[in-house]
């Protein structure tokens, strides 16, 4: 999907430049400005397709299908190796240079897309089908609502009196490894990596001998909801599988938390985490087999956090 928007942002660019070319070099400033505000604008809405000379989706797949080089856009940069070298280095806005005191068009087009993204990550929810993929049962949290969520983060810590009780019923007790998704702040980091985290992690546990309880979802969950999970289910080690607070880098990153015997009042020292879990981060296939690693060790030392020597 990135790269798709990234192929979209490419033609937008294209038209502004011909739109531009029309006006002529004679033309008045204000009618220039118009012009890119009328694109810009009809590129941002919902279903909106640039009008630019493409041979349909064939052609859109055909020029995203690998991922492409970045280069800086400095002309003549002083130390050009060093600024290839850190562009390879890091996912960060670097080398975008500008026009006048303003970033280049396609700079500013790519921010609003991973706003957008990033906005769309916190405000959306996972997909049922990735939650059926792997027949995850849904509990919330006593959030109430995403704005409630952003404000108290506190509600999103402990269940409701009906996740209690699905736990209760649905739920093997005192499991051995305990796995549970949420959402947190991301749900497009669920529905981009679970299909391949998950699984990853189940073949990894089987591979050390591990068995595993019972997974489900958890709705508008934190980190420290694993903590009053702990307290109904009573896991010698569990994991949670949450969304990152989403950048503007990528809006897909899921971190792994887990801790050996979770319960109420623990403290974040007494959590292991393996963050950054995503396509162009740590990737979803190799965290799944590491948690698996790490959850055997905590195991067998029974500490987590600070006191687990990896």
């Amino acid at each position: 999907m990135e790269q798709q928007l990234d192929f979209l942002v490419d033609k937008v660019v294209a038209e502004l430049q011909k739109k531009l070319s029309e006006l002529g070099e004679k033309a008045p400033a204000q009618a220039m400005e118009q012009a890119v505000e009328k694109v810009v604008e009809a590129s941002m809405q919902p279903g909106a397709q640039p009008s630019v000379e493409a041979n349909g989706a064939a052609a859109l797949q055909s020029d995203v299908s690998e991922e492409p080089e970045r280069t800086a856009q400095i002309p003549n940069p002083q130390w050009k190796e060093g600024l290839e070298e850190l562009l390879t280095s890091t996912p960060a806005r670097i080398g975008v240079w500008r026009t006048g005191v303003r970033p280049l068009t396609k700079t500013m087009l790519q921010l609003r897309r991973d706003h957008a993204a990033a906005v769309d990550a916190v405000y959306g929810e996972v997909r049922q089908e990735v939650l059926d993929q792997f027949s995850l049962f849904t509990v919330e949290t006593q959030y109430d609502n995403t704005e409630n969520y952003l404000k108290r983060p506190d509600m999103g810590r402990i269940l409701t009196d009906e996740g209690v009780r699905l736990l209760q019923e649905r739920c093997q007790k005192k499991p051995q490894v305990q796995i549970v998704v949420s959402d947190g702040l991301s749900a497009s980091a669920v529905d981009a990596n679970l299909k391949d985290v998950l699984p990853s992690l189940l073949d990894s546990l089987k591979s050390y001998g591990l068995s595993c309880g019972t997974p489900f979802f958890v709705k508008g969950g934190r980190v420290a909801s694993m903590d009053h999970i702990g307290e109904v289910l009573e896991p010698e080690v569990l994991v949670m599988l949450i969304g990152e607070r989403p950048g503007l880098v990528t809006a897909h990153s899921m971190s792994a938390y887990m801790c050996y015997r979770p319960r109420k009042g623990m403290v974040e020292s007494e959590r292991t985490v393996i963050s950054n879990i995503h396509r162009q981060g740590t990737s979803p296939v190799e965290a799944g087999a590491h948690i698996g690693t790490i959850l055997s060790k905590m195991l067998e030392q029974k500490a987590s956090g600070v006191k687990l020597v990896l």
